[in-house]
C-alpha cells in the first residue's frame, strides 16, 4: 500500500482508445495513471484535490484541442505548474513552437515509442522535482523580505480601510481567510503566498470614494451606488502597468472581488472561471466579514447567519467548489474572526 502511495500519477488525455491501453500498460506499473479522452474531463482532473505530476495530452481532439487544454492549464493558479508533454502525429515547427509558448515542456511523437515516452516523463518529473526543491529553498532564505513586504501591504490596506472602518481589521482578518482557503484548495506554496499577500489591498480603491458615501448611514441611492461600484476600477487604476506577479495578483483581486459566478457582478459581469481564481476566493472572504462586521448602515449579523448566507449563494454569488472548503473551514473561520476582533 505505500508503495502505491509513494506513486506519482500522470494523466493522460486522448480520445483513441488504443493510444490510451498502449501508454496505460507502459506506465501502470511505474506511476497510478488517469485518464481523460477529452479536454473537458482532463481540466477536471487536473483540477481534483489530488493534482496529477505530470500530464500527457494529445494536441488533435473533438471540441476542446490540446493546445486550448494547455492554455487552460497554464492560465490556472491551481494547475500552472504542472508539467505537460504534447503527444502529436503532427511534426511541424509551427506546431511544436505554438505549444512551447504555451507552457508544454516537450512533445513526443506518434506512434508512441515506450523507451521514449518512459525517459521523457523521467527526466521532466526529475526536473520539476528539482525546481520545487530549488523554491522551497530560496522561499526559506526570503522569508524575512516577504514578511516586511507583507508588513507594508497590510499598512496599505488598512491606510484605504480607514475611510469606512476605524480599526483597520477588516484587512487582517480577510487575509487570513484568503490564506486558509487557498491552501485548503491545494494551491502551491507560491500561489498562496501571493493570494495572502495582495488581498489586503482588495479595496484600495475606497481611497477615490467620497466619505460621504462610505460613511453614509443609510442605503445608497443609485447614483451614490454607481459610484461605490467605482472603487473596484479605482483599484484597478492604482496598479498600473504592474512589474511584479504580486501587483498583478493585487490588481486582478481590486478589480474582480465584487463580481459574481453567474455573471451579476461588477464592474464587468464576469462569470464562473472567467473571475480570477484569486478574486474568487477573495470574494468569499470579503462577504462573509463584512457580514459579521459591524457598519454605520447595518448591524453585525452572527457566525452563523453569515455562514448560512454563504451556502445559500453557493452558484449564485460565489464558486460552489470555493463554498464547499469554507463550509468545511467554519470553526477555524470563527476563530479568526474571534481572535481579530
Amino acid at each position: 500500500m505505500d508503495d502505491i502511495i509513494k506513486k506519482q500519477s500522470i494523466l493522460i488525455v486522448d480520445d483513441t482508445s488504443e493510444n490510451i491501453d498502449l501508454l496505460v500498460g507502459i506506465l501502470e506499473n511505474n506511476y497510478n495513471v488517469k485518464v481523460a479522452i477529452n479536454g473537458e474531463r482532463a481540466i477536471k482532473i487536473a483540477n481534483a484535490q489530488e493534482r496529477p505530476d505530470l500530464i500527457l495530452l494529445d494536441i488533435m481532439m473533438p471540441g476542446m484541442d490540446g493546445f486550448e487544454v494547455c492554455r487552460l492549464l497554464k492560465d490556472n493558479p491551481y494547475t500552472k505548474h504542472i508539467p505537460v508533454i504534447f503527444l502529436t502525429a503532427m511534426q511541424d515547427p509551427e506546431s511544436e513552437r505554438k505549444g512551447l509558448e504555451l507552457g508544454a515542456v516537450d512533445f513526443v511523437t506518434k506512434p508512441i515509442s515506450p523507451p521514449t515516452v518512459m525517459a521523457r516523463i523521467k527526466t521532466h518529473l526529475k526536473l520539476h522535482n528539482q525546481n520545487q526543491e530549488l523554491e522551497e529553498m530560496v522561499f526559506q532564505r526570503t522569508a524575512e523580505l516577504r514578511e516586511t513586504r507583507l508588513e507594508i501591504i497590510k499598512y496599505l490596506g488598512k491606510a484605504a480601510e480607514y475611510k469606512d472602518n476605524d480599526t483597520g481589521l477588516h484587512v487582517v482578518r480577510m487575509s487570513l481567510y484568503v490564506k486558509m482557503l487557498a491552501e485548503e484548495l491545494g494551491l502551491d506554496k507560491r500561489e498562496v503566498e501571493l493570494i495572502y499577500q495582495a488581498s489586503p489591498m482588495h479595496d484600495v480603491g475606497k481611497i477615490g470614494i467620497p466619505d460621504t458615501i462610505l460613511k453614509k448611514t443609510g442605503k445608497l441611492d443609485a447614483d451614490e451606488w454607481e459610484i461605490m461600484k467605482k472603487h473596484t476600477i479605482y483599484g484597478d487604476n492604482i496598479f498600473d502597468k504592474p512589474s511584479s506577479q504580486l501587483l498583478r495578483t493585487a490588481k486582478a483581486i481590486a478589480l474582480t472581488h465584487h463580481e459574481k459566478w453567474d455573471g451579476s457582478g461588477y464592474p464587468n459581469g464576469l462569470k464562473q472561471e472567467e473571475i480570477p481564481l484569486a478574486g474568487r476566493i477573495a470574494a468569499i472572504a470579503d462577504v462573509y466579514d463584512a457580514l459579521v462586521s459591524e457598519r454605520p448602515y447595518k448591524k453585525a449579523w452572527t457566525h452563523e447567519e453569515a455562514i448560512e448566507e454563504i451556502k445559500t449563494s453557493s452558484g449564485t454569488h460565489f464558486d460552489p467548489k470555493i463554498v464547499d472548503v469554507f463550509l468545511s473551514l467554519s470553526n477555524k473561520i470563527l476563530q479568526i474572526k474571534d481572535q481579530y476582533q
